[in-house]
């Protein structure tokens, strides 16, 4: 019983931990992963003392967490000023999430696993007969039956393709197509192909053009990528049989040349028919699987080894010899990099549409999408009507104001579709008018969209958790700018006052007058302090041929703080050397003029800076004690504990 207790811990620990709350403070309780996810942003590697770094970030998230809340009971999420920058950022940060990033992930994968095999590919193509007025495509269906049903009851694909096909090339393969991969096929396509086992055939599926039916001839691993060269001798059509006999002993002359180590690269410029890549000794673009013909694919990726040279082989477009320059297999780890190189290969490719076809469903179903139930025909004749300018018939029923739609809280009108119709009746391609269908099938998506964009905190996490984070941290600015820094800058009697009252804080310890040049780059504080070794009282007159490379900064410092100066070496006179920045290649260099050994007191002018953040600090302090005895906070324990081991 205890081990089956303990068991059942386990295992719904991990769920019911984002529920625990970690802390509550005005009626408000913040979950553990909430402050988790904002620990780790801060402290994204393991932690040192992990204990005690989360109580001190948990004391500084509370203060900030108080203090938004403070923001918003004045108001200050209502001001105007706070509303329109707040949608300028939202804006801003919107497009990164337009996407179906879920939608898009699976076709990623799914692309990535594909791109690790190549299937052979078997097709038979019966194509509807469509003329003006008449369309075969019920006549196509049944012949694309009767090939299935041949190939169910044991029919050979070839036979079946060669009687039933009608792709041009059938007579000669039998309908075989080759090795096919990842975008070789449109999406469709490629989905059947990929689902069919080896051996296996499809049943037939229409497509705008006709029927098809494919078959899995067999699979091999993926091959990649090819680089190589050819010499291509091209066999000019209508040639009797001599002209040919002459080519193929030209082939076979020239492979016999290479043989015995003649140049592939001026072969190929001088007797190459293919113009493109003649003129680079041969080489051809990188190709994949289902680039060219397969009689020219099967000879060229069958090359066993890199600068491997084929024998003569002739296809439809002549004799050619191919020589293997390399072979770049596909990647073969699924890892953050080749996720990112095929994420890009489908967003280019028609498959993307997929994700936004499910992104509309999603869009759709989750605002409780409903049309309007018009009369199909009266509706027709109020649009055809209303575009026409001309009078909608009386007793029609229908008018601009009537309901067209509703999604979530958003209503359209049947104005606001015809609106939209006037602007985009017609096809691009100038072929005419676009059907009413189309048109409020594309009002639709254009409202779906606009919804989504106006709703996204709605339907994604991320992008609602960012938005939070945005808000509140702009609220803290907001509230810590008023209630602290601007006061902390403005109240100079207040930071006399504290300085007054912690003098023995503001002391120099070993420091010196000097100058701090910033340069911005390496190179000009080098011929900067060349130039000031030369005479370095100068550095006045030295800095005005500087001026636009280099800035200054003089007064008294301590050593600490003056880049490149050490106390065990630092002297009047001094120019140090040379600091470069890593991060912007900047660099800067100082020049000692005198050294103060001794400690002294600071005046209040020379301590100031250093006052104001201190007062800035004792202002915060005593305001954070306020909110936390005007929103009483209370932190579980038992879930800190939970959230350090």
């Amino acid at each position: 019983m205890k081990s089956q207790s303990l068991l059942l811990l386990f295992l719904v620990s991990p769920f019911s931990f984002q529920a625990q709350t970690i802390f509550s403070y005005a009626g408000k309780d913040i979950p553990a992963n909430e402050y988790l996810r904002a620990f780790n942003k801060v402290h994204p590697a393991p932690v040192v003392n992990k204990e005690k770094k989360m109580r001190e970030y948990l004391d500084l998230y509370i203060n900030s967490k108080l203090k938004t809340h403070e923001a918003l009971v004045r108001g200050y999420d209502t001001l105007p000023v706070f509303i329109e920058e707040f949608a300028a950022l939202r804006n801003q940060v919107l497009e990164n999430y337009m996407a179906d990033n879920e939608s898009m992930d699976k076709l990623v994968n799914e692309a990535f696993d594909r791109s690790q095999k190549d299937i052979n590919v078997q097709h038979i193509f019966i194509p509807y007969s469509v003329r003006p007025g008449f369309s075969d495509s019920a006549v196509a269906k049944l012949k694309a039956q009767e090939a299935y049903m041949a190939l169910m009851t044991g029919k050979s694909f070839d036979e079946t393709a060669l009687k039933y096909s009608a792709d041009p090339s059938v007579a000669e393969n039998k309908g075989h197509l080759g090795y096919i991969t990842v975008f070789s096929l449109p999406y469709q396509y490629e989905n059947i192909i990929y689902s069919l086992a080896p051996g296996k055939f499809s049943a037939p599926y229409k497509s705008n053009s006709g029927y098809h039916i494919f078959k899995n001839a067999g699979e091999r691993k993926a091959i990649g990528k090819m680089k190589a060269a050819q010499i291509l001798l091209v066999i000019p059509p209508g040639s009797d049989s001599l002209a040919k006999i002459k080519y193929a002993s030209l082939a076979d002359s020239l492979y016999q040349r290479l043989l015995k180590g003649d140049d592939f690269a001026k072969l190929a410029q001088a007797f190459s028919n293919d113009n493109i890549s003649a003129v680079s000794g041969g080489v051809m673009p990188e190709f994949g699987v289902a680039t060219y013909d397969p009689a020219f694919e099967n000879i060229v990726f069958g090359l066993a080894k890199t600068g491997a040279i084929s024998k003569p082989f002739l296809t439809k477009h002549g004799y050619h010899i191919v020589k293997r320059i390399s072979l770049t297999p596909p990647p073969a780890i699924k890892d953050k990099k080749n996720l990112e190189l095929m994420r890009l290969q489908v967003e280019k490719d028609a498959r993307v549409n997929t994700a936004k076809e499910i992104l509309y469903k999603k869009i759709m179903d989750k605002a409780g999408f409903k049309m309007s139930n018009f009369d199909p025909q009266q509706f027709q004749v109020f649009v055809d009507s209303t575009l026409n300018n001309k009078t909608v018939p009386a007793g029609n029923g229908i008018s601009n104001s009537d309901v067209f739609f509703t999604m979530g809280n958003t209503t359209k009108q049947v104005a606001d579709f015809i609106f939209y119709a006037q602007s985009n009746r017609f096809k691009a391609d100038g072929s005419g008018s676009k059907p009413t269908a189309q048109l409020a099938e594309e009002f639709k998506q254009l409202a779906a969209i606009e919804y989504y964009r106006d709703h996204l905190e709605d339907f994604n996490e991320e992008f609602a958790l960012q938005m939070k984070e945005l808000k509140e941290g702009n609220l803290f600015f907001d509230i810590m700018m008023r209630e602290v820094w601007s006061k902390a800058q403005a109240d100079t009697a207040g930071q006399l006052e504290y300085f007054n009252r912690h003098k023995a804080n503001y002391k120099w310890t070993y420091s010196a007058d000097a100058v701090i040049f910033y340069c911005s780059d390496e190179p000009t504080a080098q011929s900067l302090k060349a130039t000031l070794l030369k005479n370095p009282a100068a550095w006045r007159t030295i800095m005005e041929n500087y001026s636009d490379k280099a800035t200054i900064d003089s007064g008294r410092f301590e050593i600490t703080k003056i880049p490149g100066a050490q106390k065990a070496t630092a002297k009047a006179g001094l120019i140090t050397a040379v600091m470069k920045n890593k991060d912007d290649n900047s660099a800067t260099l100082a020049y000692i003029i005198n050294i103060y050994s001794q400690p002294s007191q600071k005046s209040f002018s020379e301590a100031r800076g250093d006052v104001i953040n201190d007062y800035q600090d004792e202002i915060d302090k005593t305001w954070t004690g306020e909110l936390r005895k005007k929103y009483s906070v209370k932190v579980n324990e038992a879930t800190l504990k939970n959230i350090v081991k």
